[in-house]
């Protein structure tokens, strides 16, 4: 099952009554009929596909399901922040956050378009702010509304998480790790931890998301990504994200074979060549700076910027450029004889490699597992590359 798919006010009820202990208590916690919190909870279990609770004369006791669950339950109704809202408002206004027409986000929702725009004006009614505008042609989301789709995002992040633990506690391992992959980490990193990690636990999806900083930053925050893996940033941004460094990556200069450079330079020989680096802001451009500040020469041109190692591979094979980079990532080119390594950085200049996620991100179990997996494949690089 979906998490999107679970009744909000049932899940409500079931906390309550976990809470208080009876359902009357919990009947009134939710200002419902205690019928009604009966009734809702039983269709909880059919949904979720377990008992929540122990029915007897004494009254409902939670299950080990039920004590696993509330504390996902209990994040995702605080994130939803209101009572009022549906199960059917958060999918229709998650998928329009994501898709940015009520067109195309209708077949995601499931939904006709005329119920999508009554859902997201009724969730605007319910929470009582302005959460779409018109911007020309299109539609926009408000400050309020990108505020309330990160929060429904991470609601159902939670209730997935939940999801996943329930199933685990039966002994049904299943779920999705989600991570977002920054150019140093796709070359040997990740791929290790991935492999190590799917023999340990077969039952477990894992997607990859690549891209830079800057693209995987957001997504991470929203809970579609669960964890983001390489260079870390200095500072860090923001209080909500925490950075844990893995190994410190001492960078290389590299040139196509039979470059003029590969059998010796010095730095005057840097600065009069061109450069294919990433744009300016991210930590390989900063350090490349940093590198000829300690020089103390000029700064050469750089006419290309490009973070993708292999659009740069084959630039640097086809022209007289030099770049930078970590061994990691142009092993194979090097070891063919195509690529030519001709010295690494001079002086203490590195990168830290490591791993981001939210401050207030709580794994599963198997997301743990993924975690020691990418720990010890940075153990095993650190040791190839000592």
């Amino acid at each position: 099952m979906q998490a999107d798919q679970i009744n909000i006010r049932h899940l409500a009820a079931m906390v309550a009554v976990v809470d208080h202990g009876s359902v009357s208590m919990g009947a009134r916690a939710v200002n419902l009929t205690q019928p009604a919190v009966t009734q809702g909870i039983a269709k909880l279990e059919a949904l979720l596909g377990v008992a929540l609770f122990e029915r007897g004369p004494g009254g409902m006791t939670p299950t080990a399901a039920a004590l696993c669950f509330k504390p996902r339950a209990d994040a995702a109704l605080a994130l939803i922040g209101s009572k009022r809202v549906t199960a059917t408002q958060v999918r229709a206004f998650v998928a329009l956050a994501q898709t940015g027409s009520y067109a195309t986000a209708a077949p995601h929702a499931g939904v006709t378009e005329p119920s999508l725009h009554r859902a997201v004006g009724d969730l605007a009614l319910g929470i009582g702010a302005r959460l779409v505008e018109r911007r020309g042609r299109g539609i926009a989301l408000t400050a309020a509304g990108l505020t309330l789709a990160r929060r429904l995002r991470l609601a159902l992040g939670e209730l997935r998480q939940g999801l996943e633990e329930i199933a685990a506690l039966q002994g049904r391992e299943s779920g999705r790790i989600v991570v977002g992959a920054m150019p140093l980490s796709r070359a040997r990193l990740l791929p290790s931890a991935i492999s190590a990690f799917r023999r340990a636990s077969p039952g477990i999806a894992v997607s990859v998301v690549e891209g830079s900083h800057a693209e995987l930053v957001g997504p991470l925050r929203d809970g579609e990504i669960d964890v983001m893996v390489g260079a870390l940033r200095t500072p860090a941004l923001g209080h909500d994200l925490v950075q844990t460094p893995l190994f410190e990556d001492r960078l290389t200069i590299f040139c196509r074979a039979g470059h003029r450079l590969a059998s010796g330079w010095n730095a005057d020989d840097l600065s009069r060549c061109t450069w294919i680096l990433p744009k300016e802001g991210t930590p390989l451009r900063d350090l490349w700076r940093a590198m000829f500040a300690e020089f103390g020469s000029t700064l050469p041109d750089v006419p290309v910027e490009c973070g993708s190692v292999l659009m740069v591979r084959q630039m640097l094979v086809d022209g007289d450029y030099l770049t930078l980079l970590s061994m990691d990532q142009l092993r194979v080119e090097v070891e063919s004889g195509i690529i030519a390594d001709i010295g690494p950085v001079p002086g203490r200049i590195s990168r830290t490699i490591g791993f981001t996620t939210r401050a207030q991100w709580r794994p599963t179990q198997s997301q743990r597992r993924f975690i020691t997996a990418i720990e010890q494949a940075a153990d095993t690089l650190k040791q190839v590359n000592s």
